[in-house]
């Protein structure tokens, strides 16, 4: 367990200390046993909130993390504090909305609660106490040029970093806001925080994400609140209240408890139409396990082992695990078209690579009428169809999902960062 070291900043909510003497680059995150509303003008002590708050945090960022959302998160420390990566943090607090309530509606007369955004709204809000942290417009945050010297060098917040901070805001969200629809509660709205890490000079999510940070209804209702609305509500907090609201906090760490611990069930078939397409159908499966979803691999011919090839499909179909057919298949690849015309689960062709590939996928592409299977040409497209299916239904592959395209933004904007930084050199 890694003991505080020197004291770097102390917030309403949370200290933050240096990690003597073996770990560079990180930082302990202790929290307080505090609450807080109106930039700090009420506040109370709140026995047992530091615990409580460090265990949501903590199961978050630890999720997030799983599911390709990098952030500062490393590792839980005691039940009060988690070690982070070690950031400059970026004066602005970046809010998504589903549903407008709270200061929306006092800025925007005339919207009635409970009006939906979609896609969500998209605000930022600069961090001064003493103005109640005003709102910042797209082009105020953009002319800001905010800058932070780390030990990669200078880092400056450019359009193009603006842009993937509100786009990794939207998506964070959108994933937090899938997990909580498992235990039928509606995300209405959330706030983070991002930071300059200071050793890789890389944007990510840091500070902390906890019920100070979203409110959230149970079965859509207002009136079931668990957030920390309930004590902003509350116009002089009693012991009883105060026990109240932890108690809501608790109910909130409780299903997350149950939201991240949820295992995938669900499988991608692979049938293959000979053993030499092995190499290839491994592949697909090593793209399929990526994403925790279980491949399996079979050899099956739909032309010499017609009825074999169906008796097994319909065991598979029979299990009640939710599962994708990949049918691999060359010259006439007729193995999916065979199993779309014979099970209800979704079914994609992927043929292996081949000379003649343009003369052999037409056994995949023109279908008789009735049949639904669509075709892709690589492991990977084939791997991320099985995975757009299944995360219809499951929250942690559909998080997976959502991760990956923003990552791929991320890996262009970065690309050309550098080449035009090379180029003005």
């Amino acid at each position: 367990m890694a003991q505080p070291g020197k004291l770097l900043n102390e917030g309403k909510t949370k200290i933050i200390y240096e990690i003597n003497p073996d770990r560079a680059g990180h930082v302990l995150i202790s929290s307080k046993d505090r609450i807080t509303a109106g930039d700090g003008a009420k506040s109370d002590e709140m026995k047992g909130k530091a615990v409580v708050s460090n265990r949501t945090a903590s199961m978050i960022f630890k999720y997030l993390n799983e599911v390709g959302i990098y952030n500062h998160f490393v590792e839980a420390n005691d039940d009060r504090s988690f070690i982070a990566r070690r950031c400059h943090m970026i004066p602005l607090e970046f809010v998504t909305r589903r549903l407008a309530t709270g200061s929306f509606l006092k800025r925007n007369l005339g919207v009635h609660e409970g009006f939906v955004f979609a896609p969500p709204k998209l605000e930022t809000f600069f961090k001064d106490d003493a103005n109640h942290d005003p709102q910042w417009s797209y082009e105020q945050v953009v002319c800001a040029k905010l800058q932070y010297q780390t030990k990669k060098g200078l880092v400056v917040i450019t359009k193009d970093k603006v842009n993937l901070m509100l786009e990794l805001t939207g998506t964070i969200f959108e994933i937090l806001e899938r997990a909580w629809r498992s235990q039928d509660c509606t995300l209405v709205d959330m706030k983070i925080e991002f930071g300059v890490d200071d050793e890789t000079g890389e944007i990510i999510l840091a500070d902390m994400i906890d019920s100070d940070s979203w409110r959230l209804w149970p079965h859509g209702d207002r009136k079931q609140m668990k957030d920390k609305q309930v004590y902003r509500e509350i116009a002089k907090a009693t012991a009883e209240d105060l026990v109240k609201v932890k108690t809501n906090f608790e109910w909130i760490a409780d299903r997350l408890d149950e939201i991240f611990a949820h295992k995938i069930n669900a499988r991608a078939v692979i049938f293959m139409g000979s053993a030499s397409d092995l190499e290839y159908a491994e592949k697909i499966a090593k793209e399929v396990r990526s994403f925790g979803i279980q491949a399996v691999l079979q050899v099956f011919s739909a032309h010499k082992t017609t009825a074999y090839t169906l008796e097994q499909a319909a065991e598979f179909e029979a299990d009640g695990v939710p599962t994708v057919f990949v049918a691999v298949a060359g010259r006439s690849n007729g193995l999916g078209p065979v199993l779309s015309g014979n099970v209800v689960s979704p079914v994609i062709n992927c043929p292996p690579p081949s000379d003649r590939i343009t003369e052999d996928v037409w056994s995949s592409l023109r279908l008789p009428t009735g049949l639904g299977c669509t075709t892709v040409l690589s492991p990977d497209a084939a791997a991320l169809a099985v995975a757009n299916i299944i995360g219809l239904s499951d929250y942690r592959v559909w998080a997976q999902v959502k991760a990956r395209l923003y990552n791929q933004k991320v890996t262009i904007v970065r690309a050309n960062e550098k080449i035009q930084g090379a180029a003005s050199k």
